[in-house]
């Protein structure tokens, strides 16, 4: 909005300083400002609230006795509120609305959100124990992937003006000159993209920090990718796919790291507030709809590696323990504790611990799916 009312007022005055508005750069900047700050300013009211409410985390029994999980009984919960609010307001201020991707991204990461809330809403509030019923959750995450995989298919043009050459392609890592094109599977890809990053990620908020720091790192080197894509001289130097307006997508992205890191002022150890469903849901869907929108899906697994292997950890778990079970009576445990984060609590680690080691993973990373655009 301040972006339109920037560009109207300079167009038709012409005063000096609001040209910059229409610097991408510029406005990255802005949003990742406007979300910290706006997490600043709301955080602690949002938290009193939660707390007089008695919106709080209620224990869990398989966690007791692991390292000082008994402690973050009675915690605020839903803190992705406060999240969902510092990525959205700063996208409506400075990116151009009149751009189909960053209303698309705006849709998936609100309904995403409004999935997470319902679920915090019936465990927190209403007792429910599990919330959400399970396919109920998986019917609104297959629900906006396919709402979204079907909108490309059906309206390319309305996404980008270099969409309907590649509406259903992504680009290869490693391999120049070269795009997959899911055909007939593209929108059964985006439904499993949006699925498993939104999962993944709540899987991953198991300790203080880890989910929002690890999300925060990916979508940083989102804005790099959504820039250089959106950007004719960046793509072609590095020789990857032009897709025209992708680089607003960096606004977004930019206001995902500023909010990551105005949360985690509070959600760092010990945490103040715990983001909820309503927050990882949200973020995780928000990063598998960047991954589909500048057509990097298959970078996911390198630039989520955390998320991959908190998911896999937690498979692995399931069928190794069912598998010895059938054969020898008895179930057998591959790890000590799933998702991966607590088996590394069980095996000694403090807490604050797991998490920067894999936030150092994390950036890792990040680094090596900057790379794959030179080293093909």
């Amino acid at each position: 909005m301040l972006y339109h009312l920037a560009l109207w007022i300079w167009k038709t005055f012409d005063p000096p300083g609001f040209g910059l508005f229409q610097y991408v750069t510029f406005r990255v900047a802005m949003a990742a400002i406007t979300a910290l700050l706006l997490c600043f300013v709301f955080g602690p009211p949002l938290i009193r609230f939660l707390r007089q409410r008695q919106f709080q985390e209620r224990g869990k029994p398989e966690l007791q006795g692991v390292g000082n999980h008994s402690r973050k009984q009675g915690t605020p919960t839903m803190g992705g509120i406060l999240v969902l609010l510092a990525i959205v307001v700063p996208t409506l201020l400075w990116a151009n609305l009149t751009n189909g991707m960053v209303v698309a991204i705006l849709v998936v990461t609100a309904w995403m959100g409004v999935v997470g809330f319902l679920d915090d809403y019936l465990k927190v509030v209403k007792g429910l124990p599990n919330g959400l019923i399970g396919r109920y959750k998986l019917a609104g995450q297959v629900a906006i992937g396919v709402l979204l995989g079907t909108a490309i298919v059906a309206f390319p043009e309305w996404f980008s003006s270099s969409y309907p050459a590649v509406a259903t392609q992504t680009t290869v890592p490693f391999q120049k000159n070269v795009n997959l094109d899911w055909g007939l599977f593209y929108v059964p890809m985006v439904v499993l993209v949006i699925t498993a990053t939104s999962n993944a990620v709540n899987l991953t908020d198991g300790l203080d920090g880890l989910a929002i720091g690890t999300v925060g790192i990916a979508a940083l080197a989102m804005v790099v990718i959504a820039y250089v894509s959106g950007n004719a001289v960046f793509a072609r130097y590095l020789n990857i796919m032009h897709l025209r307006g992708a680089d607003e997508l960096s606004i977004f992205a930019a206001a995902m790291v500023g909010a990551a890191m105005g949360f985690l002022w509070f959600n760092t150890y010990p945490a103040q507030v715990f983001l909820g469903d309503t927050g990882a849901l949200a973020l995780g869907g928000a990063l598998g709809a960047l991954a589909v929108l500048v057509k990097k899906e298959l970078l996911l697994p390198i630039l989520g590696g955390v998320f991959v292997a908190e998911t896999l950890s937690v498979i692995a778990q399931v069928v190794y323990f069912k598998y010895t079970k059938k054969r020898y009576g008895e179930g057998r445990r591959l790890l000590r504790m799933a998702p991966l984060h607590h088996h590394f609590e069980r095996c000694g680690w403090h807490e604050a611990q797991v998490v920067v080691r894999f936030y150092i993973v994390a950036v890792i990373l990040a680094i090596v799916t900057m790379t794959t655009f030179k080293v093909r």
